[in-house]
């Protein structure tokens, strides 16, 4: 068999069709990849499913808490009504007393011989008494005789008169000077606790020292003293039943007292006492609530807290969770149209557990996104998604 030359060969393999073909068409085929890679659109992601809840009215309790002053029941100072040398001190700080029991003792020297001066005038008022009715009893009879005139025994009765007289000053000199020697002897007006001790055995005390003795408290039961604004007074008085303010202290709830350590109080208290008017300086009226406090675990001069209940009627309940802060506002998502969102402001006024109570921004029916809203932007749409835990915004049930 014979083959052709070397050069023929290479050359129809060359030009052969096939061969020249299957280049041009893999060439294609990428060019054309490319153009349809550079024309086609990115496929955009679809819309966040996020739970979403509807906005319903409900009744709720808010607590609020206003700082508060503690004062006993009786809370008096002790003082001295003489002056002297403080002789002694029976009893020390923070001790019980009961009343009438001794508390001081001043030197009372000079007071015993006061008292025996006064005394002694007295017994000699009552012998000049003595002598100018012996007078009397003398002139009489010679008068009636007309031995002499009767201007003698009329001189010697108004003496006796004089005498009578400077017996009853006597005796209120008497009186004077025993009851300042009982002063002397400082008792305990009321049962209670003993204050700080301001002198010491050995000092000069007076009636006109700038300091008490000291200070004496009945703290079987306090006085807790607190603040409402105006605003917070109206709210609170207009949700109890009663014509008069009397009226409605009796409807009024009980209150409770928290420590300065923010644990609450074992006893519950009762608001008995609003003042009279509002202090002009701060706008603000005193209120006054009495606790029960028979083991003294308080004391006078105690602070802490009094939380009062407050009751919303038909309030849009808001979850926190549900909300932004931004600028010192609050905001929610709340879902319109064509599932856009759109963020609104609300106005608060109080909070319940993990609920805010909502004035303003919203109402019954709106549709709110209730997590998920710090990825959310102004108008992005979104995929409502019924929420399958507990609906965050319910109607309390009381």
């Amino acid at each position: 068999m014979k083959y052709p030359p070397f050069s023929t060969l290479s050359l129809n393999a060359v030009k052969s069709p096939t061969h020249v073909m299957k280049p041009l068409i893999l060439l294609s085929f990428l060019f054309l990849l490319a153009c349809s890679n550079k024309n086609t659109a990115p496929v955009a992601p679809p819309p966040p499913s996020l739970p979403v809840a509807s906005v319903v009215s409900g009744t709720e309790t808010t607590f609020q808490e206003y700082p508060a002053s503690i004062e006993g029941v009786v809370n008096v100072e002790v003082r001295p009504q003489v002056s002297g040398s403080l002789d002694k001190v029976f009893l020390d700080e923070g001790a019980f007393v009961n009343a009438g029991q001794p508390i001081f003792k001043i030197n009372e020297q000079p007071f015993r011989a006061a008292l025996n001066n006064a005394l002694a005038a007295q017994h000699a008022a009552e012998a000049a008494l003595i002598n100018a009715q012996l007078e009397v009893e003398r002139l009489t009879p010679l008068v009636q005789n007309k031995v002499i005139s009767d201007f003698q025994l009329k001189s010697a009765k108004a003496t006796a008169q004089a005498a009578k007289a400077n017996i009853e000053q006597a005796k209120a000199n008497v009186s004077t000077a025993s009851i300042n020697l009982g002063y002397t002897l400082i008792k305990a007006p009321v049962s209670g606790y003993i204050g700080r001790l301001q002198k010491k055995q050995g000092s000069l005390v007076g009636p006109a020292d700038a300091e008490a003795l000291t200070q004496l408290s009945d703290v079987h039961d306090v006085h807790v003293y607190f603040s409402l604004g105006e605003k917070d007074f109206v709210n609170f008085k207009d949700q109890y039943p009663g014509q008069t303010l009397k009226d409605k202290l009796k409807q009024l709830p009980a209150v409770t007292l928290l420590l300065a350590d923010n644990t609450e109080y074992a006893k519950p208290g009762k608001i008995d006492v609003i003042d009279g008017q509002f202090d002009k300086n701060t706008g603000a009226i005193t209120v006054r609530a009495s606790f029960p406090n028979p083991q003294g675990l308080i004391r006078s001069g105690n602070t802490g807290k009094i939380r009062l209940s407050l009751k919303h009627n038909d309030a849009l309940v808001v979850p926190e969770s549900a909300t932004i802060d931004m600028q010192d506002k609050v905001f929610v998502f709340t879902v319109g149209d064509s599932s856009k969102v759109k963020k609104q402001a609300i106005t608060i006024i109080g909070k319940a557990g993990g609920n805010y109570l909502v004035k303003d921004g919203v109402k019954v029916g709106d549709q709110i996104v209730l997590s998920g809203i710090d990825k959310l932007q102004e108008g992005m749409v979104i995929q409502p998604q019924k929420a399958t835990e507990k609906v965050a915004v319910v109607r309390t049930k009381k």
